[in-house]
């Protein structure tokens, strides 16, 4: 009897199994589904194909010819590569880029952790107020924001003068964007100024999903807020601290507006960056190969700087 039951109940068990299993689509519904998907994605393919992935493959090849306007292309190998390690100009830059660089990306990191930190425990249209008030650079047109920094900046009627002169800082004005040693310190205040809104956005979304009832379990032990961040805070971030160190340094490789509509990368080439120096080489001497070049060598600089934060990112993980 007690076998026959365990039998019934067997059967029942497998029926079940059977009745809720998930009824297998034919394989024609299946590539119906898929040419249909595909469909839908081919706009932004030929998109992604047409002007990223073609103008990548190009600038590549480009980058071993001697091109210009005037004539047909020259294969040259390496010799615009050869010619980058050799070049005053282009090491500057290269030099520029990464103070730039180095600077940047660890004071906006740390301030708009500092930042959002501050502000993320405030009654919620306090915190709204000052994500607003930092985000709005970044939405507002470069343009206009360079313009209103241009005349801070200026060396007859500026702020910076005025305020300097004023508390007695300074004893005279000072041509801050045509001195060569204040003008990269003034192109890297503006970038700051301009990068930190994201990161505090995106610092306050992710400590206010840290789960809050560790960190109360933690205080009721006796953990002070430095040991309730640096062990249960820091950790839940790190995955966003990740993001916003490589879009960051990213962002202040790619640093090419401030420096054509303040410094065109005077005064004696005291500013230029890489990027500004590559669209100097194509777009005024002409100079496509070489300048591809030196957007390749960049390119490679960002992918191995991301590879390895996003490995130091993964081992403390």
């Amino acid at each position: 009897m007690k076998k026959t039951l365990q039998s019934k109940g067997l059967v029942i068990f497998l029926a079940a199994k059977t009745a809720i299993k998930e009824p297998k689509r034919s394989s024609a519904l299946v590539r119906r589904e898929t040419f249909a998907s595909y469909c839908f994605l081919l706009p932004s393919l030929i998109f992604f194909l047409g002007f990223v992935i073609y103008p990548m493959v190009l600038c590549v090849v480009t980058s071993f010819f001697d091109s210009t306007m005037n004539r047909a292309d020259v294969f040259v190998g390496l010799a615009n590569y050869k010619e980058l390690f050799t070049d005053p100009i282009f090491l500057g830059a290269l030099k520029n880029t990464i103070i730039i660089v180095v600077v940047s990306v660890p004071i906006t990191c740390i301030f708009s952790l500092w930042v959002s930190s501050a502000i993320v425990d405030l009654p919620e249209w306090a915190t709204s107020l000052f994500r607003c008030v930092f985000y709005l650079p970044v939405v507002t047109g470069s343009v206009a924001v360079t313009v209103v920094w241009k005349w801070m900046y200026n060396n007859y009627y500026g702020i910076f003068n005025y305020l300097g002169k004023t508390l007695g800082i300074i004893d005279k004005n000072i041509n801050w964007l045509g001195d060569e040693r204040f003008a990269l310190g003034c192109i890297i205040l503006i970038l700051l100024t301009t990068s930190v809104g994201q990161p505090i956005v995106l610092y306050v979304s992710a400590l206010g999903n840290v789960d809050q009832s560790i960190v109360e379990a933690a205080e009721v032990d006796g953990a002070n807020d430095f040991q309730c961040f640096w062990k249960i805070k820091w950790p839940a971030i790190m995955p966003t601290t990740l993001y916003i160190l490589v879009i960051t340094t990213i962002n202040s490789f790619q640093c090419f507006a401030l420096i054509q509509l303040l410094t065109s990368g005077g005064p004696n080439h005291s500013t230029d960056t890489i990027m500004y120096y590559i669209y100097y080489t194509a777009f005024k001497l002409y100079r496509y190969g070489y300048g591809n070049a030196m957007g390749v060598v960049l390119a490679v600089i960002i992918a191995i700087l991301s590879a390895v934060q996003f490995k130091l990112g993964n081992q403390d993980n």
